[in-house]
Formats: structure tokens, C-alpha cells, sequence
């Protein structure tokens, strides 16, 4: 996978993630790619060590969904982290 491939992979998955999250994440386009792409190797790291799941590289259904599954822990990680009054309260 090249590194344009990558980056859209990961963007992808981010925004995935944030829709599937409950609350409302406020973080712009880059945070939303940054969470992606350490969604995809946390999730490729969950997959590995909870399922024995070695991660394909490209475009698979089953990597895009550990990667939307690593962004989500992800972003509730961060959130449990910041409080809900600084990451994604509604006022």
C-alpha cells in the first residue's frame, strides 16, 4: 500500500470511527487522520494479540475494521482522558 493509500485508509477510518462513537468529537480534519492512523495500528495490534489476526496490507474488510475498532478505542481513550467538558461536550 503507498503512502497516499495509507493516509486515505486511515482517514476513512477515523471519520468511521467518530460517527460510530457516541458524543460528539470537535477535532478538525488532521486529528481526525492522526486517529486513523494509529487506530490502524492499534487495531492491527488487537487483532494480532487477541485474535491472532495478522493484518493484510491494502484495502480488506476485516484490517478496515480493526483499524475502525483501534480509532474508536481510540477516541474514548482520549475522552476518559480530557474529561467531558474539553473533548466533544455539547454546550
Amino acid at each position: 500500500m503507498g503512502i497516499l493509500s495509507f493516509v486515505v485508509f486511515g482517514l476513512v477510518a477515523g471519520l468511521v470511527a467518530r460517527a460510530v462513537t457516541p458524543g460528539r468529537q470537535a477535532i478538525g480534519c488532521l486529528p481526525t487522520l492522526a486517529v486513523g492512523v494509529v487506530g490502524a495500528f492499534l487495531g492491527g495490534l488487537m487483532g494480532d494479540v487477541l485474535f491472532g489476526h495478522k493484518v493484510r496490507v491494502g484495502w480488506h474488510l476485516s484490517s478496515f475494521l480493526l483499524s475502525v475498532a483501534g480509532a474508536v478505542v481510540l477516541l474514548l481513550g482520549f475522552e476518559a482522558l480530557a474529561g467531558k467538558r474539553r473533548f466533544g461536550s455539547r454546550r
